[in-house]
């Protein structure tokens, strides 16, 4: 079998469990938040089974926005689709669901590491990481105890040009160029080995950027959004953002933000397990006993 089309066989229930990511090369899982009809996925998908064998596992429809929900009370309905010859397995549930479901449930083995993208617009700054789906899919990864990196093309000036793009470049061109810089960082990741102490990468860059782009690592920039909702009649809002970022805390030098506007592949090491230190006058106030 062809590197994308191995291993799409569900698990059986009777597969013993196999121990987890120990380093080893092994498979690829491939996820997004805009769904199997995704523009990017073929060319990704192909650029990456390049590297290893790859196994898609994708919402239906699009679920941006969507961070890492998990489907909790409704059922979730997986069936195989095709895309441009390549076999998926469809999801109708959250990104987050993809990645869980990938790991633990429709495979024999765990994967080596999860790949979320190429999403549809940009997710830097530290409001869209928290809201993006395909940054939830990754961290869904990092639960797992696996390596994850979230991957995401757009314009950093112009929220909307990335769909104006595709209708004058052509999906295949725009996406197929993407796709070799995505997997090329991917590449140089798996050779030298996942950072210690980071729990993903978050990477982000602009619509004409390929392989020979310089890439940059950055810092995730604390921004914020302002209104998402416009008012469409009386007692009716509907999803209206216009791109732009709102209460900026601290200086943005060496910022996933910065860095992109100036035209840079930005690769944000994130973590998401820490704490933060309080006032010791307010620790005393808070603890008691």
């Amino acid at each position: 079998m062809s590197p994308i089309t191995s291993g799409l066989e569900p698990r059986r229930d009777d597969t013993p469990e196999r121990p987890g990511y120990r380093g080893a090369m092994g498979w690829l899982l491939v996820t997004n938040d805009d769904g199997v009809d995704s523009p990017a996925l073929p060319p990704f998908l192909r650029a990456l089974a390049r590297l290893a064998p790859v196994r898609g596992v994708v919402p239906a429809g699009e679920r941006s926005w969507i961070g890492k929900a998990i489907t909790r009370f409704d059922p979730v309905r997986v069936r195989r689709v095709e895309r441009g010859g390549i076999p998926l397995f469809a999801v109708e549930g959250f990104p987050a669901d993809c990645t869980n479901l990938g790991v633990h449930s429709l495979f024999d083995e765990r994967p080596e590491m999860v790949i979320s993208g190429i999403n549809l617009g940009l997710n830097h700054g530290l409001a869209f990481l928290l809201s993006s789906g395909t940054v939830g899919a990754a961290m869904e990864g990092w639960i797992a105890g696996l390596p994850a990196i979230a991957f995401s093309v757009g314009d950093p000036e112009r929220h909307g040009r990335l769909r104006l793009r595709i209708e004058q470049e052509g999906a295949e061109i725009l996406f197929g160029r993407a796709a070799a810089l995505a997997a090329e960082v991917v590449r140089e990741v798996r050779t030298h080995g996942f950072p210690p102490g980071v729990d993903l990468l978050n990477v982000n860059f602009p619509l004409d950027a390929g392989p020979e782009t310089p890439r940059r690592v950055t810092r995730l920039a604390v921004v914020g959004y302002d209104d998402l909702f416009r008012l469409a009649e009386d007692g009716l809002f509907v999803h209206d953002f216009s791109g732009g970022f709102r209460d900026v805390q601290g200086a943005l030098g060496g910022t996933d933000l910065e860095l992109l506007g100036q035209g840079f592949v930005s690769i944000t090491p994130v973590r998401l397990a820490h704490t933060a230190e309080i006032p010791e006058s307010l620790r005393r106030v808070l603890e008691r006993g």
